[in-house]
């Protein structure tokens, strides 16, 4: 199995915090959706920051398949590994400006045809185009947000939460879409996730964080099984807590 992401012994300390990331190694296979679970506050966000420096990790600790990441330049980083976010930020004007903002910056704008079929890929119609991004409902605005980053052609995509704000219904339309572009693409995912159906839904493979240290990895059949029902119960916390607004 190829690992397109690999962590070795990552430490990360903020100012007046400590230790937010001790000793965390783990890889991540191409082409799989990799969930980072466990209770709130146990440093699953910071985390996948570091995979693309949002927050920078120190040299020799995250490599994108053989190169270490802070020898990147930092935007092409973030183009080949892409992120979505909790909610949805779009740019004022429409849903086709939105997504040719990366290509743009980089002098390549997109021609119709690939605009609607970005906009096919995140499970939405090519008519949406021309709408106005404000006037997008919450799931849509985040597929919209999908298509934008995969019109950078991303070889992993990070997902922190991205569906914590949206309705049942359009959490699924969001995880049928990420599992097509899996299976379509060989689309490489790494997914912070509080929902334990989501992940027994989507993911391929769990890492499982506890006070910023990896506790354990591996299926969801294993770490969400009876014989790891006090690691469940863990997550379970942390699922109760994001439900409060305290993550």
């Amino acid at each position: 199995m190829t690992t397109k992401i690999r962590v070795t012994d990552l430490n990360l300390a903020l100012r007046n915090s400590g230790n937010i990331l001790a000793n965390v190694s783990f890889d991540v296979p191409a082409g799989q959706i990799t969930s980072l679970i466990g209770p709130s506050g146990s440093g699953k966000s910071t985390l996948l920051r570091c995979l693309n420096r949002l927050w920078e990790p120190p040299a020799g600790s995250v490599f994108l398949e053989n190169d270490d990441i802070t020898t990147l330049n930092v935007l092409a980083l973030r183009r080949r590994v892409g992120m979505l976010f909790q909610t949805a930020a779009l740019f004022d004007g429409t849903v086709a400006s939105n997504i040719q903002y990366g290509p743009k910056l980089l002098g390549q704008p997109l021609p119709p045809d690939r605009i609607s079929r970005l906009l096919e890929m995140a499970g939405l119609p090519p008519d949406i185009a021309a709408r106005p991004a404000t006037e997008l409902s919450g799931g849509q605005a985040q597929r919209v947000a999908l298509a934008r980053a995969l019109a950078n052609e991303p070889d992993v995509l990070l997902l922190d939460e991205p569906t914590s704000a949206l309705d049942p219904a359009a959490t699924r339309r969001v995880e049928e879409t990420i599992l097509h572009l899996r299976d379509s693409l060989g689309l490489t995912v790494v997914w912070v996730s509080h929902a334990i159906e989501q992940v027994e839904r989507t993911a391929d493979q769990l890492v499982l964080l506890v006070d910023g240290r990896v506790a354990e990895v591996g299926t969801p059949e294993h770490l969400l099984s009876g014989a790891h029902h006090h690691l469940t119960e863990d997550f379970a916390k942390g699922d109760l807590e994001s439900q409060r607004g305290e993550s």
